[in-house]
């Protein structure tokens, strides 16, 4: 348990979103259920408001609460995986790229976000929109199972045929119903190497390369997920000076099967000759 003042307390109040400055009463750094439970009943005994932080890479900063109790999943990050049931159970603390380094191990993925460092909690309670969508769904189409401490402080598992209301209202719903301690996911064969892309047009090319894309996605196969970004280019080192702030447009996918066929079905995306790779 962590005060204003104790070492650690000052790193552990942090999100990924610098813009967020909470400083919670107390941070709980929950290293089990038994943990979590005992949180959960110490902040509805003392009228305390609290949040749950998995991965804290919520851009709204709902992971942490000014002058209330924080539930710090982050330290419950095992993960389970089963190659003969092509199932993963991970704990709610757990990472993308926790989870992705366990399930590769196999050959095996499952839908998840787009960025490494996100926390699987998060994502999975919001829906989980990722790059296997097309093919495999979201995130949430994908939970079997899940465990979850109440607000009374029990513990209950949700799943289509236990607690099947409580397992309906988190797919999507987002953190309210509770402190999900486990979750468990379906796996599908993916990877371990996939082809990707990201290419990077001029941004006075924005309405032929829109246009172009959607016609691209109306009849692209189902192992084909894309996505078009209107973004500015960063001022870090990883593009040249002259390019740093200059508007542009990104398209970016993946294709869930074999890498060579992905070829093939990106070259069919070309709407003009890009400027810029990355």
């Amino acid at each position: 348990m962590l005060r204003p003042g104790d070492p650690g307390y000052e790193e552990a109040r942090l999100v990924w979103n610098d813009l967020i400055d909470k400083r919670p009463a107390l941070i709980a750094r929950c290293a089990g259920v038994g943990d979590v439970i005992a949180a959960v009943n110490f902040a509805r005994e003392n009228d305390l408001l609290m949040a749950v932080r998995g991965g804290g890479h919520n851009v709204a900063g709902n992971a942490v609460c000014d002058g209330g109790l924080v539930i710090d999943l982050s330290p419950m990050r095992t993960i389970r995986v089963d190659p003969e049931r092509h199932t993963v159970r991970a704990e709610g603390g757990a990472t993308w790229a926790d989870l992705d380094r366990e399930t590769q191990v196999f050959g095996l993925a499952t839908p998840g976000g787009e960025v490494s460092q996100t926390g699987i909690a998060g994502l999975t309670l919001g829906g989980g929109i990722g790059l296997l969508r097309r093919k495999y769904g979201l995130s949430c189409d994908n939970l079997l199972s899940a465990e979850v401490v109440s607000a009374d402080g029990r513990l209950l598992t949700a799943s289509a045929t236990e607690n099947a209301d409580l397992f309906w209202g988190i797919r999507g719903g987002g953190g309210n119903f509770g402190v999900v301690t486990t979750f468990e996911y379906r796996l599908h064969p993916v990877g371990p190497e996939v082809m990707a892309v990201a290419v990077m047009y001029p941004f006075e090319q924005a309405t032929d390369l829109l246009q172009t894309w959607r016609d691209y996605t109306e009849q692209a196969p189902d192992e084909v997920t894309s996505e078009v970004l209107l973004w500015s280019i960063p001022d870090i080192p990883d593009f040249s000076e002259e390019l740093r702030g200059e508007p542009t447009v990104v398209v970016a996918g993946m294709y869930a099967g074999p890498p060579e066929e992905g070829s093939g079905s990106f070259s069919r995306c070309a709407g003009s000759e890009p400027r810029w790779w990355t």
